[in-house]
């Protein structure tokens, strides 16, 4: 790590949302246009991105009108970004530590943040995607992003996966306990859900859904008692297999069960409308048509002390390295697209 007067740029990237109606179509036109979500030739992409955007924009629009017409996730991340900084200050003193935000799909893109990188003319960046388990349809396409328009200074690192990071799984615990505490300790299932994804691209070599389950078992090791918990998958989408059992399915089960849930976000760490919308609103709905005597829902880890010491842990551990690296253990051989293999294109290592 330089020593005084170092800049230091750390890149915080997540996926973005429509900050209003008006930009709900063209956030759905980005999302279906990256050829890590739909796999075709750029001829063939284009049209059926805007085919898909066109027939969902109205369903789109109505969600998130729930939540005031937009997303809450753009002002959310700044306010973890916000967060972020003055733990580094603190970290790193002497140092000029700044960071930023990219989003994939939306404002501020990732070319937006690039330019903003290169103007503070940093010695040192971080990359860190804000979602702790890699995918090649989240992490590897963001920081192929990047990759494809920064031109500045500065030496790059990038942390392509922290799934099993100790702050990330006390601060999942520690909600998970309070928000059973806070209604009683009921008799509860503890529900993992995390957003889905095809069987065809976990298939491929993609270690998602391996990395979200390790997540799990690492947070449940730490809650006190023996926990009744299982994993699901959410925001399945189209005709396609996807990776299960399905969050609605595993609401059901606990229903034949006789017994509630508690349902943790786990591979979020910002409210959005898979958390708002579909959490909240419909899967409780499930839950209660269904007979589930309670429904419960830990909120995201957002600005959570020991979650942002746990980003600021990873900057720190980043910076000290001579190159990229993940901020955990590696894949088993058998997950190919692992974010740590070399010789990939998009690889982050």
């Amino acid at each position: 790590m330089n020593g005084a007067g170092a800049r230091v740029a750390v890149v915080l990237f997540n996926l973005g949302g429509p900050d209003d109606q008006d930009s709900v179509r063209p956030f759905l036109e980005n999302l279906f246009s990256d050829p890590a979500i739909i796999t075709l030739p750029w001829l063939l992409r284009r049209p059926l991105a805007a085919a898909i955007a066109r027939l969902r924009t109205r369903w789109a629009k109505a969600n998130y009108a729930l939540m005031g017409g937009g997303s809450p996730l753009l002002p959310q991340t700044l306010a973890q970004r916000q967060a972020l900084e003055a733990a580094l200050s603190i970290r790193m003193p002497g140092q000029e530590v700044r960071a930023f935000t990219a989003m994939r799909y939306w404002r501020p893109t990732t070319g937006q943040a690039a330019e903003a990188v290169r103007s503070f003319a940093p010695d040192e960046i971080v990359l860190l995607p804000l979602y702790p388990q890699f995918s090649t349809t989240t992490t590897a396409s963001s920081l192929k992003a990047w990759r494809a328009v920064y031109a500045g200074p500065g030496r790059c690192r990038a942390v392509c996966c922290w799934y099993d990071d100790e702050a990330l799984a006390r601060a999942h615990a520690d909600s998970i306990q309070s928000i059973w505490e806070l209604a009683g300790k009921p008799a509860v299932r503890l529900l993992f859900s995390a957003h889905g994804l095809p069987r065809s691209v976990a298939s491929s070599g993609d270690p998602y859904q391996w990395q979200v389950e390790a997540t799990c078992a690492k947070v449940a090791a730490l809650l006190p008692g023996d926990w009744d918990w299982r994993v699901c998958y959410q925001s399945r989408v189209g005709p396609m297999r996807w990776i299960g059992p399905s969050t609605p399915e595993a609401i059901g089960q606990a229903a034949a069960d006789g017994v509630g849930v508690l349902i943790d976000p786990i591979a979020f760490v910002s409210e959005h409308i898979e958390t708002l919308v579909e959490l909240d609103r419909d899967y409780r709905r499930l839950a209660e048509a269904a007979g589930v005597p309670t429904y419960l829902r830990a909120p995201t880890l957002r600005t959570a002390p020991i979650f942002i010491e746990g980003l600021a842990d990873l900057v720190v551990s980043a910076l000290e390295r001579s190159g990229d690296q993940p901020g955990a253990r590696g894949c088993p051989g058998n997950l190919r697209r692992c974010g740590r293999r070399p010789g990939r294109v998009d690889h982050a290592v």
